[in-house]
Formats: C-alpha cells, sequence, structure tokens
C-alpha cells in the first residue's frame, strides 16, 4: 500500500514537472513569435551581414570589449552594427543596456543582442559574432550572407536565439 502511494505521489511529481517545463517552452515561443509581430511595425534595414571574433586570426574587425562595455562572448546570440545606424538602434553606448534585434536571413530568424558598433565593410549592415553565425551559416564557408533583414526591437526583455 505504502509503496503504491509513494509510486503515484512520485508519477505525480514528474507530471507536474514536465507540464511546467512544457508551459515554460510554450511561453517562451509565444514571446518569439510575437516578436516577430512587433518587428514588422518597424523600419527593417537591408544589408549583408559577416563575422567577427577578435580572438580568430583572420578576423580583423571588433575588439576584445563591445561597445556597450560587455566582453566579447563568442557562445552568445550578439551581433555589431555599423556605426551609422547606432541611433536607429536607440544608441549602443559604453555602459548602456544592450539593444535587441530580429534578423532574418539565409531562411532562419533570431533575436540577437546588439551590444557593439563598428566601421564595417562597405555594403554591410551588421558583423555577427560566431555563434550567431553559426546558426545563419552553420559551416561558417560563406562568410558574408547577403539579404540579411535586420529589424530593432523596442525594449530590454528579449530573450536572445532562434525565433521559430
Amino acid at each position: 500500500m505504502v509503496f503504491r502511494l509513494s509510486t503515484a505521489i512520485c508519477g505525480a511529481l514528474m507530471t507536474f514537472a514536465f507540464s511546467s517545463v512544457a508551459m515554460a517552452r510554450s511561453e517562451i515561443d509565444t514571446v518569439r513569435s510575437d516578436a516577430v509581430v512587433v518587428a514588422a511595425a518597424r523600419t527593417a534595414i537591408v544589408g549583408a551581414a559577416s563575422m567577427y571574433n577578435p580572438f580568430r586570426s583572420g578576423y580583423r574587425e571588433g575588439g576584445v570589449k563591445t561597445a556597450s562595455g560587455e566582453r566579447y562572448d563568442s557562445s552568445a546570440w550578439a551581433a555589431a552594427i555599423k556605426t551609422n545606424l547606432r541611433m536607429e538602434f536607440g544608441g549602443v553606448r559604453y555602459g548602456a543596456r544592450p539593444k535587441y534585434a530580429l534578423v532574418e536571413g539565409a531562411g532562419k530568424k533570431a533575436i540577437v543582442k546588439i551590444n557593439d558598433v563598428g566601421p564595417l565593410t562597405p555594403g554591410r549592415i551588421i558583423d555577427f559574432n560566431e555563434r550567431t553565425m553559426r546558426y545563419f551559416d552553420p559551416s561558417l564557408q560563406r562568410g558574408v550572407i547577403a539579404g540579411v533583414k535586420v529589424t530593432p526591437l523596442a525594449g530590454n526583455d528579449w530573450i536572445p536565439g532562434p525565433v521559430a
């Protein structure tokens, strides 16, 4: 009797835990889907994207510190925008909170943290860090992704990562 009761309680707890995780994932997917709707109302910038990584030889752009004051992190969902686009994103300045953007390209979408600016190569509007570039170009063979659409997102409470 005690064994059956403890098994039933354990099963109920596991069901509750798994349903809570499923609900949380559903809420995250809803937020990311809403990002597409919110971003559609803002002005998009279209151009080419490339990658920067100050820790890999051959990637000359970018420094170890980003414009927002954060240290470059190749595993974050982050990017640098062209210097003259700084105000489109509400200003990306040292010590200020990073901004966010919905990035669409190569048939994929992601919310990216904009924490740096730079004088990018002509024709390029955004430089991804390594993780973000691997999402859009898994082999890193392209080097440049043309026709990328970058839409600034309002607010500071976005969760960076792929959008379903």
